[in-house]
């Protein structure tokens, strides 16, 4: 290999080598929110899982008897603890790691770019923390009491019917619910990307509409409890989103549209003023 051949191969390896790097530094500083605020978190893991059981305790209030969480291992309030903070910790930490995301990808776009891309880097968490918002304040109620609801004094003679739920058990199914809300949530996001990059169309999502009615239906029945309130719940909002991503998705076009307009007089013009 010749001296020029080389140093051209060195030119084209040091790009990656930094980016690497770079993408080092930032997973290690996400990391680190994500450790920092574990430790915060258990400072106040108990607050947090009054917070987190206070839908639960609420409906339990309604029928007027002292009701409670069981665990049935020496270890399980541990480490049912360490999740709670883990869980917490992932949740407040999302902000962080979009941002470390945002600092990773920004140096390699141009302005326009930048514009273009920031309101996706404003709308995730958002979306996601209301998607947590709406399973805890209108899912969750309405779940917990449906499966109440199958409680049962029994027959004469017989045995009554009563919850006796485990902490761990509890908190696992809410922390999963809350996840899967907000990344359900994240739909609208994930489809204007792939529309800006000209992997998907308006048109094309409209007329898989039927398609995607079902397949919301099956990831609500897979990442919720076997009830048909959370799955409606969970379902009828991912379909809503995929109406309101058509919607973001025709307006992106229309402007990419008005944009090629514009180039194109502007070439025009220009072609003009030289002849």
């Amino acid at each position: 290999m010749s001296e020029a051949a080389a140093v051209a191969n060195d030119t084209q390896k040091m790009p990656l080598l930094e980016h690497l790097v770079e993408l080092r530094t930032r997973l290690v500083k996400s990391f680190v929110a994500i450790i920092f605020l574990f430790f915060v978190c258990y400072f106040f893991a108990e607050n947090i899982y009054g917070f987190l059981v206070q839908p639960l305790a609420d409906v339990m209030a309604e029928e007027g008897r002292q009701r409670r969480l069981i665990y049935t291992a020496l270890h399980e309030a541990f480490f049912t603890y360490i999740k709670v903070s883990f869980f917490a910790a992932l949740f407040l930490a999302f902000p962080v790691i979009a941002g470390q995301f945002w600092k990773f990808v920004a140096p390699g776009l141009y302005a326009k770019e930048k514009r273009a891309l920031l309101p996706y880097l404003v709308l995730t968490p958002i979306l996601f923390f209301t998607g947590g918002a709406i399973v805890y304040y209108f899912i969750f109620p309405l779940a917990w009491k449906f499966f109440l609801g199958f409680e049962s004094a029994g027959l004469a003679g017989g045995l009554p019917i009563q919850l006796e739920a485990k902490v761990n058990e509890y908190l696992s199914l809410v922390m999963r619910l809350i996840f899967a809300f907000g990344i359900s949530f994240q739909l609208p996001i994930l489809l204007t990307l792939l529309a800006r990059v000209g992997f998907t169309s308006a048109a094309g999502l409209a007329s898989k509409r039927k398609y995607a009615i079902v397949v919301a239906f099956v990831a609500a029945a897979i990442l919720t409890p076997p009830d048909v309130i959370s799955q409606v719940g969970l379902a009828l909002p991912i379909i809503a989103l995929y109406e309101i991503s058509i919607i973001a998705v025709r307006i992106i076009e229309r402007k990419k549209d008005r944009e090629a307009e514009a180039d194109d007089d502007a070439a025009e013009e220009t072609d003009f003023n030289q002849s």
